[in-house]
């Protein structure tokens, strides 16, 4: 069953299209699919290039806010950031300036990531950006580092997310300078993962912060379980309440085509307890989401019974 899933989500592949609005992201092929499980006991299933690197982009949002809750503690974060969904697209400013005090809904959206990364350790944005990259490094054994082209890319055309920092730093939710800031959100944008480097945090994020291969604790687990709910009603822009109706797993995406889920509890074939699930496809489709990856995760969700609801 798990190939014939496979084999029906990459009919999809083409259906998509690269973000086209960060230069280096609008070359990447729509055909690439890959798809990585990996459950409790180590045991895993592998389709595509599962080692074949792209960038977090906003996947990097749910790594940032685990570690500043860590570093500072989940309220002192929750005083900058709310937990409330926006139905918005994830760039949007309409809310920072409708609502008093212009708090950032969540931290799923550009705003409230931002505000993220500002409160992350270190004093420089290249010292927040290592510090993370180790933190990531700690859960999936590889080493993660900027891909430099994709940040110049990036860097170069982010003239919406300067605005919307500006505006949280007119708000004084900033914690640091607006320059400063930007560099390291869009540098942790472009941190290189695989997808079997995402199904390992997924099964970190599965194990209450505990990595159950190890039982090493990297989060706590009030941190684990506001993200996962942030990723339940925030994780996929403003698609999030049709995919947690049709899944109803935790899940995170990035324009650049990863998409990182997480189950507490589930059996795909031979995969059993725990689940950490990492997709990767590049074709999105209008709100920011991976078309064949959405696909793939959404029959997986049906075909096992997957959904916390």
């Amino acid at each position: 069953m798990l190939e014939q899933i496979t084999n029906e989500a990459k009919t999809y592949t083409k259906e998509g299209k690269p973000a086209f609005y960060i230069p280096v992201l609008a070359l990447q092929s729509v055909e690439q699919f890959a798809a990585c499980i990996v459950d409790e006991n180590g045991n895993y299933f592998e389709v595509g290039n599962t080692d074949e690197l792209f960038t977090l982009q906003s996947i990097s949002k749910v790594i940032n806010f685990m570690v500043a809750c860590e570093y500072h503690g989940l309220q002192f974060v929750l005083d900058k950031v709310d937990v409330e969904p926006t139905g918005d697209p994830f760039n949007s400013i309409i809310r920072l300036e409708s609502t008093a005090p212009g708090k950032p809904f969540n931290p799923m959206i550009n705003a409230g990531a931002i505000t993220v990364v500002s409160m992350l350790p270190g004093k420089t944005a290249k010292d927040r950006v290592a510090y993370v990259a180790d933190f990531l490094s700690r859960i999936t054994g590889s080493t993660h580092q900027v891909n430099e082209a994709v940040y110049c890319s990036e860097i170069e055309t982010t003239h919406r997310n300067r605005a919307i920092a500006h505006y949280l730093k007119a708000n004084d939710y900033l914690l640091c300078d607006v320059e400063e800031t930007l560099e390291a959100y869009i540098r942790l944008c472009s941190l290189e993962v695989s997808t079997k480097d995402i199904a390992k945090i997924g099964l970190m994020l599965a194990g209450n912060g505990a990595y159950p291969l190890t039982d090493e604790e990297f989060i706590t687990r009030n941190t684990a379980k506001v993200t996962k709910a942030l990723m339940t009603t925030c994780g996929l822009y403003n698609a999030s309440g049709k995919y947690a109706a049709s899944i109803g797993i935790p899940m995170k995406s990035g324009v650049s085509g990863g998409v990182l889920c997480t189950v507490s509890k589930g059996r795909v074939e031979h995969l059993e307890g725990k689940l950490g699930i990492g997709v990767f496809s590049p074709g999105i489709d209008d709100i920011g989401n991976s078309v064949a990856g959405m696909k793939f995760i959404e029959r997986l969700s049906q075909t096992y019974d997957l959904s916390i609801f």
